[in-house]
């Protein structure tokens, strides 16, 4: 919890001071500063082997913009992977994350590539269940991670993927979505 109200302290402070730029600088500016994101989707194991089955996730990520293209942000996001090992045991893990962000669009039109990368604070438990319908649950731990991404967004509509490096492997991420204010002003 020290760590979220960190991570939006800073978010916020931040916010503030570029907030202050000329009006020149921002009225030349064609999109809105504030935006939220809002993502579901796919995720799959990087370190599965033959038996990582997949899962999903979803992630909620305030931006503010510098400029048009470039954003800087904070991301949430939850992630639920799925194992099979050969002795038919299933494994499921429960990731969060907490990271900063920032991203650069290389268009300010209506359609908007962009890549951006973050780093931050993962967290994984899990819950193994065996054959015998035993289960394990495996206490979380967090380590520091980063993630670079490459995506588009055009109206609201926004599309990425990126891959979620963590301690020993991560995840792949496909993901959905739209967001909240951001659009041209």
């Amino acid at each position: 919890m020290k760590k979220n109200l960190l991570f939006l302290t800073i978010f916020l402070c931040a916010s503030t001071l570029l907030n202050a730029q000329s009006t020149t600088e921002t009225s030349s500016q064609k999109f809105k500063a504030f935006k939220f994101d809002i993502g579901i989707g796919y995720a799959t194991p990087t370190n599965g082997g033959g038996g990582a089955v997949g899962g999903f996730t979803f992630t909620l990520e305030p931006h503010y913009r510098l400029s048009d293209a470039l954003a800087i942000g904070l991301r949430f996001e939850g992630a639920a992977l799925g194992f099979k090992d050969a002795s038919n045991n299933v494994t499921i893990s429960a990731l969060s994350s907490y990271c900063a962000t920032g991203e650069y669009y290389f268009s300010s039109n209506g359609f908007r590539p962009f890549a951006g990368a973050g780093l931050g604070m993962f967290t994984q438990q899990s819950v193994t269940v065996g054959s015998g319908s035993s289960a394990t649950v495996t206490p979380g731990q967090s380590n520091f991670g980063f993630f670079p991404r490459l995506g588009f967004e055009t109206g609201h509509f926004r599309m990425s993927g990126e891959y979620n490096s963590v301690n020993n492997g991560g995840y792949i991420a496909f993901k959905l979505g739209f967001f909240f204010g951001g659009g041209k002003k």
